[in-house]
């Protein structure tokens, strides 16, 4: 934005500046300097965003390795339940057949 009565040219910040005032190599290592923090500021901000997204991933293979486990011991548990069933199918068989005899 540019005040046309002083010559003056403002930022959107608010900062103005007369143009006789700075150089184009001063506004030009301003932009440049101004570049270079967004730049730094991108930077931080992507390393930001991998530190989570590399947290996230590890969360991730703990809850499947943790549901994997729960996978394993559910069937371990369902073997268990036939295994019992059929010895209890065996001792009420062998009981019946000592009733039978007696």
């Amino acid at each position: 934005m540019c005040d046309l009565e002083t010559g003056a040219r403002c930022h959107r910040t608010g900062v103005c500046l007369k143009s006789q005032d700075v150089t184009a190599e001063e506004d030009i290592g301003r932009v440049a300097a101004h570049l270079a923090d967004l730049t730094r500021t991108v930077e931080a901000m992507a390393a930001q965003l991998k530190a989570v997204a590399d947290r996230a991933d590890d969360h991730q293979e703990r809850a499947d390795r943790q549901h994997e486990r729960a996978e394993i011991q559910q069937e371990r548990i369902d073997l268990a339940a036939r295994e019992l069933s059929d010895v209890s199918e065996r001792l009420q068989a062998a009981a019946n057949a000592l009733r039978e005899s007696l």
